[in-house]
């Protein structure tokens, strides 16, 4: 009895103490497109209170005493606005805002502990000041992230990042509007990651991060993950054409299919949208071989508000690309004076691809502030590419040449609920999301090729069925207002099935594993201009369902640890500082055989290193902008001389000038440096690096553009991939 009397006391306490309190609820809105604004910062001012809007553009704030507090809403990007809002006792006040488009000013940007170390300041105006001719060129606005172009424009370019040749995707998780980008047990190679389907016009913005850290983020997330977020709605019609050297052209466009409404009235649902882009590229290129590339792009999206509540996406999309090559040469051919710089020993070598995808997603807001979100997607992938990375060696007579092909269905479902409750005094925001994906191939194949039209031998030939089911849960709570802690776990299960059509007879084998991987970052902002943070963690990367399955598999889920210690600092208003040292351990690495055109699996490896970022706005419309990112890549268990890792980034660089205005001129100056770097175990061949800088001006008046793109403005001879074959 004595327990259940505390109890009622207790209740009885607690109840008295918010019988009296009010709060306040609203949702802020895009004024262009009335669409809900993620990501807006909303802060009671002096109070300590704050927070961010949800993907429905609502914020809500509880257990406030009868008063009127002042409320200031900014976003970047937006004219911040301030207004006074009443709280009266027992109610909830409910208000809706419109922001205005305006300016970009890094004396606005803070340190918030409401997003910590993520001011990413990739947006679409980033995007359209600085030279993209394709969609994975956006991926070199990641801070750190290099690519690789080796194959004719039409391939997925190869990526560098933190210490990393990740070859075309296998330590790197890429996906668009949250449907994955990656393609596991690839017939050129795990991981592979071809973002030509994305039309550039259409990304809204960029969304990343570095190291094993996020637990939504599973598979290949080790060295980094990417997520771009497409346009809901087009601001306006549009139709671009292009043209350059080397018989280049490309012509885009894009119309909404409903009327686009400005927002007026805050309160009002917002309309619904669609609309329809296409894109269409061809190129020789300055090869001696011509490229004759082709490449045809169209996507199509809806996007309406169900109720005040709930809004859905539809989004689909479709993708062609064919090309030729002129492939890996030797540096000895072009040295003796066989080939020029831009010439070829095989001219035969290309291929085509195509994709087509199908995206749905439903955001539900439910009367609590929670949010449940349901995504399901599907993509029909097909790839061929033809290569040769050892001319004659095995073949003197028909050549070496090699065909990688398959056909894939991929399809998945991914979910979340995100709430918020009270522990005590303090506010704990939980997530809890499932994720699943599988992957059916039909007819993986490499085989010896001649003239891309005979097949001379298979050496590797079957169909690929692959699960992956996976569970999240995060909690993050702030302990103080200066102190954040976000703790989360991940659980992942695979089940890999690989039947061998070059067995006799035909076999079929299957392999399992799962892993757990947990995450902690910490957070402690000093003040809204000093932050530090810890973040640390455990990811993993899958192998090649040919490789595991025949091992039983073992290697199936090699883990990585990770840790960044980072600072992001604005000494002074204008400028913005992150800096971050980390290091990655990982229990199994993939080193490119270039013998075979595969790659395959060796020994445990480390990474640190120091990261370093600069944002500073010169005068109202001029910003610049520096990355310096420094590794030390070493294979573990191998004697000190003999442990580089091939071909990993040891120092990179990127930077440049941005001058931004709605109206007149404007334009960008861009770099971006790779030092030398070890191309094999002892460091005797280098691969040696290089400076290449790119420019672009534009000039716009209210109903037209006209631009003027400069890639490699000094123009530098250099060799993006580099292989010790």
């Amino acid at each position: 009895m004595k327990n259940v009397s505390l109890f009622i006391l207790f209740f009885f306490v607690v109840h008295q103490a918010f019988a009296h309190l009010g709060g306040i609820a609203g949702q802020v809105k895009d004024q262009r497109t009335g669409q809900p604004l993620t990501g807006v910062v909303v802060q009671l001012s002096g109070t300590g209170k704050a927070t961010v809007t949800n993907e429905l553009g609502r914020f809500r704030f509880m257990h406030l005493p009868p008063a009127t507090y002042r409320i200031e809403i900014s976003h970047v990007g937006f004219q911040t606005l301030q207004q006074a809002v009443v709280v009266e006792d027992d109610k909830t006040t409910g208000i809706s805002v419109v922001l205005a488009p305006g300016d970009i000013k890094l004396s606005e940007v803070t340190v918030s502990a409401l997003k910590p170390h993520d001011v990413q300041l990739i947006t679409n105006l980033d995007i359209k000041l600085r030279p993209v001719t394709n969609s994975q060129e956006i991926l070199r606005m990641v801070p750190g992230l290099f690519i690789g172009q080796h194959a004719g424009g039409g391939k997925a370019e190869q990526l560098f990042l933190r210490g990393f040749d990740l070859d075309h995707g296998t330590d790197i998780r890429l996906s668009v509007d949250g449907m994955p980008v990656n393609m596991v047990s690839h017939a050129h190679g795990q991981g592979y990651a071809d973002l030509h389907f994305v039309i550039p016009e259409l990304v809204q913005n960029l969304n990343f991060g570095k190291g094993p850290y996020t637990t939504d983020q599973g598979n290949l997330a080790t060295a980094g993950w990417v997520n771009f977020q497409t346009r809901k709605t087009l601001d306006q019609n549009f139709v671009k054409l292009e043209a350059g050297q080397f018989d280049t052209y490309r012509v885009v466009a894009g119309v909404n299919l409903l009327p686009v409404r400005k927002q007026t009235d805050a309160s009002r649902l917002p309309a619904p949208s669609a609309y329809l882009a296409a894109e269409y590229q061809y190129s020789n290129s300055y090869f001696d071989n011509p490229q004759h590339f082709n490449r045809f792009n169209t996507q199509g999206r809806y996007h309406g508000h169900i109720n005040a509540s709930t809004q859905l996406t539809l989004t689909g999309s479709t993708f062609w690309s064919r090309w030729n090559h002129s492939g890996q040469i030797p540096d000895r051919a072009v040295e003796s004076g066989l080939i020029g710089f831009f010439g070829s020993i095989d001219p035969s070598e290309g291929g085509q691809t195509s994709r087509t995808n199908m995206n749905a997603e439903l955001v539900t807001q439910t009367g609590r502030n929670n949010v449940l979100k349901h995504q399901v997607y599907y993509s029909r992938y097909t790839f061929e590419l033809f290569s040769n990375f050892t001319f004659f060696r095995n073949d003197s007579i028909n050549g070496d040449q090699i065909r990688q092909k398959e056909a894939r269905h991929l399809f998945g479902y991914n979910g979340s609920y995100a709430s918020k409750f009270q522990l005590g005094s303090k506010t704990v925001s939980s997530t809890v999301g499932i994720q699943y994906r599988q992957d059916i191939t039909d007819g993986t194949e490499l085989s010896h090729t001649l003239n891309r039209t005979e097949t001379l031998e298979r050496y590797k030939y079957g169909n690929i069925n692959e699960v992956n089911a996976g569970a999240y849960v995060d909690e993050a709570i702030s302990l103080t207002d200066r102190v954040q802690v976000i703790a989360g776990l991940r659980l992942d299960w695979f089940h890999n099935r690989y039947t061998d059509f070059l067995q006799s007879p035909v076999s079929t084998g299957k392999a399992s594993a799962a892993i757990v991987s947990p995450k902690l970052n910490i957070t402690y902002t000093h003040s809204p201009v000093l932050q530090l943070y810890l973040k640390s963690g455990k990811g993993f990367h899958s192998n090649d369902t040919r490789v595991v399955v025949p091992e039983n598999g073992r290697g199936i889920l090699p883990a990585a640890y990770g840790t960044d210690l980072g600072v992001v600092w604005k000494p002074f208003p204008k400028l913005f500082v992150n800096t971050a040292l980390w290091y990655l351990w990982m229990a199994q690495e993939f080193v490119y055989v270039g013998d075979e055109g595969v790659v395959e699996p060796s020994g445990k490896t480390r990474r640190q290193g120091v990261d370093v970022s600069l944002r500073y706005q010169i005068t109202k419309r001029l910003y610049a902008d520096i990355d310096l990112n420094a590794t030390r890549p070493r294979a573990i268990g191998e004697e000190a001389g003999r442990n580089y890792i091939p071909l990993a980034p040891t120092f990179t660089s990127t930077g440049g000038l941005s001058l931004q205005a709605g109206r007149g001129f404007s334009g960008s100056f861009r770099y971006r440096y790779l030092a030398n770097r070890p191309a094999n175990e002892d460091n005797s061949i280098v691969a040696k690096g290089y400076f290449v800088a790119d420019a672009q001006v534009n000039y716009t008046r209210p109903r037209y553009q006209f631009g003027l793109s400069v890639q490699n403005i000094f123009n530098t001879r250099w060799t993006e991939t580099k292989f010790a074959t």
